[in-house]
């Protein structure tokens, strides 16, 4: 089944982001949506499998990985599970489309696994991804971010407080790094210009939003249009996060066709 339980020990809430990835058991997941655990608690997550391979125990456990899901395979794992949502009321994802989605990513990427594993991706281009997130600095309030690859936008994620953001930054933008890595060509680099980050936030503000019970605590509110498809988690009328990407099939489509990527980050500022 494409669930784990979740113990919280702990007296605190606690926040698991979606695309995060979690190791260990018979195969390493990632998370299907951002879900907030109140404290004391224990629950049963939606997760995908991102070790197609392996079918034998790593560890009797899993344990978060400073790792989350590229940006491209977060977006298709999105549109999946607005649709799930939808039909079904469950956050499930299209598991063979991502089995298929990291494979194709791994081959483009020379990134063998005997495992199939979307950590070996990660493994192999980390030296790069280290030099592409070494010149970004988080600013004073920083809360989010939009992310841009050949000139134009990939997604943008934002939290509720700075603090949140500021934790989670790092491996947020080596997800996004990833992709521009796949794509880059060194010889076609686009700008990134203030008019498509103009644009992609219409397209945001103009999605379609639909709400519903979270598998934690608050609402979980679907977001879609033709341009763009997301998701907000909220809790009494405050967004703990907030990611909006390009739909596959829209502009981040000629993106990927592309495979020319220069990766850009405009900083959103708390308001």
């Amino acid at each position: 089944m494409p669930e784990l339980k979740v113990m919280n020990k702990s007296p605190r809430m606690i926040l698991i982001l979606d695309g995060e990835e979690l190791v260990g058991a018979k195969q390493n997941r990632i998370v299907n949506t951002t879900i907030l655990v109140k404290g004391n608690a224990t629950i049963v997550i939606p997760v995908s499998c991102v070790e197609h391979g392996r079918w034998s125990y790593d560890s009797p456990t899993f344990h978060s990985k400073e790792r989350m899901m590229s940006s491209n395979l977060r977006a298709m794992k999105s549109e999946q599970v607005n649709y799930s949502v939808r039909s079904s009321g469950e956050f499930r994802s299209d598991q063979s489309a991502i089995w298929d989605g990291i494979a194709e990513k791994s081959d483009r990427m020379e990134a063998e696994s005997p495992t199939g594993a979307m950590a070996a991706m990660y493994e192999k281009e980390r030296p790069s991804m280290e030099e592409y997130v070494k010149p970004f600095r988080l600013i004073d309030s920083q809360v989010g971010a939009v992310f841009m690859i050949n000139g134009r936008v990939a997604g943008l994620d934002a939290f509720g407080k700075p603090e949140t953001f500021a934790e989670i930054f790092k491996k947020l933008l080596e997800s996004y790094a990833l992709d521009a890595i796949d794509w880059h060509d060194p010889d076609k680099e686009q700008k990134a210009l203030k008019s498509e980050v103009t644009k992609f936030q219409k397209a945001a503000l103009a999605a379609g939003a639909e709400g519903r019970p979270s598998v934690g605590l608050g609402t979980d509110i679907r977001l879609e249009s033709r341009k763009v498809v997301g998701f907000a988690l909220a809790v009494d009328d405050r967004v703990f996060h907030l990611s909006v990407f390009e739909r596959a099939d829209g502009g981040a489509g000629n993106i990927r066709e592309s495979r020319m990527g220069r990766f850009t980050q405009k900083r959103r500022n708390r308001v």
